[in-house]
């Protein structure tokens, strides 16, 4: 068996490049590589990636037989790692077109500045907004469209409606959990690196 680790920036910047849900690692790979499949010597389908939710790491275990490689088919272990494709949208405004700078500063805490920064996500992406419903960690959901399904998916999640908008999201993770779900919610509606951090940050 092989082994090979690749940081989360790495990552996500392959998963942001998937074509559709349930694209292998290795078909991503080939197509950004230019890898054609004409190379007889490999037969290859796909590779077995598992990805843990907290995880820094990404591992792909590779079976090599000599002296053909042979790769198993491709499954990704937390369906939502594969979700993350960016919301395809012909609207030209930004969050940033939304955010007031001075109304996040007069809240108290990281729930109202949490808050407020999605509801500026809502109004700038209302149409595609639903694709943060996909978004979720190991054991419970964060967004969803209604309050009963975020209480039903775990205790003390303290469901709490984004503003102006008809969807919901848990509120008693912390700070740290609060910008992870913000940075898949900005990769999900197709923003870059760079905005991504800086909506990070509004936080």
């Amino acid at each position: 068996m092989k082994n090979i680790e690749i940081d989360e920036e790495l990552y996500q910047y392959i998963a942001k490049n998937t074509q559709y849900i349930g694209e292998s690692a290795s078909a991503i790979l080939r197509r950004l590589l230019n890898f054609g499949l004409e190379n007889k010597s490999l037969e290859t389908t796909a590779a077995a990636v598992t990805v843990n939710e907290i995880s820094d790491k990404v591992e792909v275990s590779l079976k090599v037989d000599q002296p053909v490689v042979s790769i198993k088919t491709a499954k990704i272990i937390k369906p939502e790692a594969v979700k993350l494709v960016k919301a395809v949208t012909e609207s030209h405004e930004t969050v940033f077109n939304f955010i007031n700078k001075e109304e996040l500063a007069m809240q108290r805490g990281a729930v109202g500045r949490f808050l407020l920064i999605l509801a500026a996500l809502y109004r700038a992406h209302p149409e595609q907004f639903g694709v943060v419903t996909e978004i979720s960690g190991r054991d419970r959901l964060y967004f969803a469209n209604s309050e009963n399904k975020l209480a039903e998916s775990g205790s003390s999640t303290k469901p709490r409606q984004i503003p102006e908008s008809p969807f919901w999201v848990i509120t008693n993770s912390n700070t740290t959990r609060k910008k992870m779900m913000l940075t898949k919610a900005s990769i999900s509606l197709g923003y870059s690196d760079i905005d991504v951090e800086k909506i990070r940050e509004l936080l």
